[in-house]
């Protein structure tokens, strides 16, 4: 891989700088995008000794195999609490991501991993932005974009992420299940599937039963459905949403477009949060992240499992190798 990954270090009062510092170890392809003290915290809790090299360019190489390196942002900033909302813990894990982006924009990094972050604490520091998602939208040069949640039994895309239910069924529109739709197709092509199989699942109970319980399955989502496939994508449905990730365990589709976040998440998260890996589609570079959050109650005891961190980075590597690999035969 010619450029490193970025692996931001999520909420400094969380356990992100704990796994990405477990998932780092020994990998030369990393740079890491935090405060300085945060990294310091977390080596000394998780690898005491390692040493740490400062980079003012992430084209700058590792001393040795065992050093981490780190991109700063926040210089000065003390440590938070651990497992506290504070304000200056959102700000950095901002700071951090949107630093990420610019390099990844530029062509920097070949793509970003990003530990979790903790949506009070954005709030608290005056982030407009309610996560992940909403930030690589805004600032990561893409139309629009979809969440991707991936195992090894599930891959689930979103029509809508993080709003309110019933702002969600409003924002369910036709643009809204086309564009979803489009990117689960990508997606889906991006793991190597050559034709994925899309399934669409209804909004309402039982996929309204022919009008009954709505009528959103009849004058929205069908009708996306049918323009969708007008346009070469295997799409089906609308399915009840209470079988179809079901049937898409059992091998009949293979990704599950999903209304809203609940209606996606519990089924992937239901499998594991070790196995589970989040994937921002429809950006210009790869973006993946943990399908856990920033875990308050255990942050600083050095217990935190940084498997899906590390599934995380596996992920990122094999999408870049994908997309370098797309790029080397378009030319």
């Amino acid at each position: 891989m010619s450029n490193p990954l970025a692996v931001t270090l999520g909420d400094p009062a969380g356990i992100g700088p704990e796994i990405a510092v477990r998932a780092a170890l020994g990998a030369p392809d990393v740079v890491m995008v935090g405060p300085r003290s945060a990294l310091d915290r977390a080596v000394a809790l998780i690898a005491p000794g390692t040493p740490v090299q400062e980079v003012a360019e992430v084209s700058e190489p590792a001393r040795s195999a065992a050093h981490l390196r780190l991109l700063p942002v926040c210089g000065g900033m003390e440590a938070p609490a651990y497992g506290r909302v504070d304000a200056g813990a959102g700000q950095a894990a901002a700071e951090a991501i949107l630093t990420a982006i610019r390099l990844a924009r530029e062509g920097a990094v070949s793509g970003i991993v990003t530990a979790p972050i903790h949506k009070e604490a954005l709030a608290a520091a005056g982030v407009p932005f309610p996560g992940h998602t909403e930030m690589l939208a805004h600032h990561g040069g893409a139309g629009r974009v979809a969440m991707m949640l991936a195992n090894d039994e599930l891959r689930v895309v979103l029509v809508t992420i993080h709003t309110a239910l019933r702002d969600a069924i409003a924002q369910a529109d036709f643009a809204a299940q086309m564009s979803a739709i489009r990117l689960a197709d990508e997606g889906a092509r991006a793991f190597g599937i050559a034709r994925p199989r899309v399934a669409v699942a209804g909004l309402n109970p039982h996929a309204g039963e022919g009008g009954l319980f709505g009528r959103e399955e009849i004058e929205i989502i069908a009708p996306a459905i049918a323009a969708a496939r007008d346009e070469g994508i295997d799409a089906s449905g609308p399915w009840p949403g209470d079988t179809v990730f079901m049937q898409a365990r059992a091998g009949r589709f293979d990704v599950v477009v999903a209304q809203y976040h609940d209606q996606g998440l519990i089924p992937v998260k239901y499998l594991g949060l070790e196995k589970g890996v989040n994937v921002t589609l429809g950006l210009p570079f790869v973006r993946t992240s943990p399908d856990h959050g920033t875990a308050f109650d255990i942050a600083g005891k050095g217990i935190a499992s940084a498997e899906s961190m590390e599934t995380a980075l596996a992920m990122a590597r094999r999408l870049v190798a994908s997309r370098q690999g797309a790029g080397a035969g378009a030319g």
